[in-house]
């Protein structure tokens, strides 16, 4: 099969770029217990690797059998920020993969800009993505729609069949498709391969595979 040249690389923030799944995880089902909400490793993995801020609010609701107030978050937020600032690393391979690659890149997240530019500033990132991130706050509906991927190659002046989606998460391999993308899927962190396969999507274990692969 052929397909369209890659002219625009779009690449998800955590667990793509900077390994914060692990942590985020971790932080994450500490806190939900706290709430009356527990989950197991594998359910943290399963529902919140890669999900938006509303999906979220709404499954530990749903775990916990009440609401949660609007801003359920804020007293935790510390606690995730001392997590990242004493753990947080960029992804093994992605630096070598960046100074590799012969096209554009842009970065596309359904993490707040303040969120993405802190964790790209911890791992020595941010000044190569300066002036190219995208946020699910820019758009009305994060992934697993395809707005945010469409809205990052729009901005970037490339079209929808030659961008490529760099993901870990079935949510974001979803949106890639959704937006007729080209997905690659990245199950060298927290999520199984399984979850990421499916068409139009090639799935990798090692992060340094990347270019190679964008060219086949």
């Amino acid at each position: 099969m052929t397909h369209e040249p890659i002219e625009l690389v779009i690449f998800d923030c955590d667990g793509v770029l900077v390994d914060s799944e692990r942590i985020y995880c971790r932080v994450d089902r500490e806190v939900f217990a706290s709430l009356g909400a527990e989950f197991t490793e594998e359910e943290v993995v399963e529902y919140f690797v890669g999900s938006s801020h509303a999906m979220l609010t709404t499954i530990v609701e749903e775990r916990r059998g009440r609401p949660l107030g609007p801003d359920w978050q804020a007293p935790f937020k510390q606690r995730y920020e001392d997590a990242l600032d004493a753990e947080l690393t960029a992804v093994e391979g992605v630096t070598d993969v960046l100074d590799a690659l012969h096209v554009p890149y842009c970065l596309a997240s359904n993490g707040s800009h303040a969120s993405i530019r802190k964790n790209l500033g911890r791992t020595g990132l941010l000044d190569r993505f300066e002036g190219r991130v995208f946020s699910a706050r820019d758009v009305s509906r994060g992934k697993p729609a395809p707005d945010l991927f469409l809205h990052a190659a729009a901005t970037m002046g490339v079209p929808p069949e030659r961008c490529a989606v760099v993901e870990d998460s079935p949510y974001g391999v979803q949106a890639a498709r959704a937006a007729g993308m080209r997905a690659f899927g990245y199950c060298g962190g927290l999520t199984r391969a399984d979850r990421l396969m499916g068409p139009h999507t090639v799935v990798f274990d090692d992060m340094r595979e990347l270019v190679g692969l964008l060219v086949t």
